[in-house]
């Protein structure tokens, strides 16, 4: 009976933990499937400040809570998806923006995989290069007066 017990209480902890863990989307709050799609996928396009690698739509964060309150709140006064989506960058910045504009603040965000990515290419052509020419001079034959040298080297040992 101690055993039943005990294994009841661990399946009990553990379902409270499983529901706690759980992302908290409020998707219910709207009766009109149409606003229920569109408050998923504005959270599912705005970043969790905390987080940093999650949408808010996934989040347990405590600001992300904030978050998508703020845009239910914003979306039952009637803001369109681009003003709900000015509002959060303007308050916590483009990096909250999965999409963030191409603006001169952003050019790192847009323009830097390129860079890197070319800069890697370089890096791999120059060090091809680099083994093509060792393999070249190491390949070269020897000259009659480096054989002769050769020679007269081994000789000597």
């Amino acid at each position: 009976m101690n055993a039943i017990v005990k294994t009841a209480e661990a399946v009990l902890v553990l379902l409270a933990v499983a529901l706690f863990a759980m992302p908290a989307t409020a998707q219910e709050r709207f009766e009109d499937p149409q606003l229920r799609e569109r408050f998923s996928e504005l959270t599912r396009e705005l970043r969790c400040p905390k987080c940093q690698n999650e949408s808010i739509a996934e989040s347990g964060a405590p600001i992300s809570a904030d978050m998508r309150e703020r845009v239910r709140k914003m979306m039952r006064e009637g803001a369109t998806d681009e003003e709900i989506r000015q509002a959060m960058v303007d308050r916590f910045g483009s990096f909250v923006s999965y999409r963030p504009v191409f603006a001169p603040h952003t050019w790192a965000l847009w323009i830097g995989p390129f860079v890197v990515l070319v800069i890697g290419v370089g890096v791999v052509l120059a060090l091809v290069a680099r083994n093509r020419a060792r393999r070249e001079l190491d390949s070269t034959p020897l000259s009659e007066e480096e054989r002769r040298r050769a020679e007269q080297w081994l000789r000597d040992e």
